[in-house]
């Protein structure tokens, strides 16, 4: 993909786990059919446009690790990016604004959610992201200054 101006640039990919059912403990809540549907449709959806270089992280919840196997991808499991995560822990995971090529996060809300509002806005907000939905934002440098680049938005309905 071509980039998108002067300077590094780094893309992030925020990735909802998605509809999982529901449990009493938390960490071991698995998709359900729906979920799996969901996930295996954005994994095409990724497979075809993901950006070159992209590290895979996900957290060590069972619904995230579903989710993130219906790419068929190496990915790397952060056990510091759990549902319980905060942003800080999510920026300092992914390397944002500084690592090379791309990371994706399939991660949890709210947190995802804040790190795209803090992302886009300069501020944490609680802002939604559907399950199972992806986005893509990326980081460029213009005239010396960063700016941060919402690139797409695709909830997973979209795709089945």
């Amino acid at each position: 993909m071509p980039g998108l101006g002067g300077g590094n640039k780094m893309d992030l990919l925020l990735w909802r786990h998605a509809e999982a059912e529901d449990g009493e403990d938390d960490l071991k809540r698995r998709l359900t059919e729906r979920g799996e549907r969901q996930a295996r449709v954005m994994a095409a959806w990724i497979r075809d446009h993901q950006p070159k270089n992209m590290r895979i992280i996900v957290s060590p919840a069972v619904r995230t690790q579903q989710t993130a196997e219906a790419l068929k991808l190496p990915f790397e499991t952060h056990r510091k990016i759990g549902p319980d995560a905060c942003v800080s822990e999510l920026i300092a995971a992914s390397g944002w604004p500084d690592a090379s090529g791309a990371v994706l996060i399939v991660g949890h809300q709210p947190t995802l959610g804040r790190l795209a509002s803090l992302l886009l806005s300069g501020q944490e907000a609680d802002w939604t992201i559907k399950k199972g939905a992806l986005w893509w934002l990326s980081n460029r440098v213009r005239r010396d200054e960063s700016q941060t680049v919402l690139r797409a938005v695709l909830p997973a309905d979209l795709l089945e």
